[in-house]
């Protein structure tokens, strides 16, 4: 075996700037994706639960489709097909933005979002039904009741569940260099095929991947500990 470990190759110099650029184009899409994700995820759940069937089909019909086709076909989808399904006005906006990412984030939050939706409608549903019905009681409307008191209590609920999504998101969001997002995985194969010291830059880009991973799960874990404890006072 004649490979020569060259760890400050990677570690220090031109090829460092790209892992760190990659790691910060890395968390802004998850960061983006992970916010956006969360609103479509909670509005899917209650369009599930509504009393309205059309709503309800939407949600059904969104969930299914979305949670059983592959990420990776779904990129290339809003990548290549955004002509055929979003307005021109949204296409020409996003052409003189940065296309590739922004495809990047509608994928990662479509798709994600048809996971959490379920997550929440599980949350939601092991909360007691008389709650709901006391909240109508008082005169709440249904989305005044889920707002200030169902889905409070289904996020404190859902949040080990929660983490686990992100994290997923997180790592999903490596399959978007696929279409060009300089993400962390798109600079360590740059890296490999400038030096084609490959172990070194993925065995970093690994390395990064899992403290990302376990800061976000700590950083989480923490909130729902010290923060949601209030909404129980």
């Amino acid at each position: 075996m004649n490979y020569e470990f060259n760890w400050g190759l990677v570690l220090s110099g031109e090829y460092a700037e790209w892992i760190v650029q990659g790691v910060l184009v890395t968390l802004k899409i998850s960061a983006i994706s992970i916010v956006f994700s969360m609103l479509l995820g909670t509005i899917i759940a209650v369009f599930r639960l509504s009393q309205i069937k059309p709503l309800e089909w939407f949600s059904i019909a969104f969930t299914e489709f979305f949670r059983n086709t592959p990420l990776l076909v779904q990129i290339f989808f809003w990548y290549f097909g955004s002509d055929a399904v979003l307005p021109k006005a949204v296409n020409q906006w996003l052409y003189q933005q940065d296309f590739e990412f922004a495809a990047g984030v509608i994928a990662l939050t479509v798709y994600t979002s048809a996971f959490i939706a379920e997550e929440i409608r599980s949350g939601i549903f092991s909360i007691p039904k008389t709650q709901l019905e006391s909240s109508r009681a008082t005169g709440l409307s249904f989305i005044q009741a889920m707002r200030y008191v169902i889905l409070p209590q289904a996020f404190r609920i859902i949040i080990p569940p929660l983490i686990s999504q992100f994290l997923n998101l997180i790592k999903n969001s490596s399959l978007c260099m696929t279409i060009g997002v300089m993400e962390l995985t798109y600079m360590a194969r740059q890296i490999e095929s400038y030096t084609f010291h490959g172990f070194e830059a993925f065995t970093v880009s690994t390395l990064i991947y899992l403290c990302i991973s376990l800061i976000v799960s700590f950083a989480v874990t923490q909130y729902n500990k010290y923060f949601l404890r209030q909404i129980t006072w």
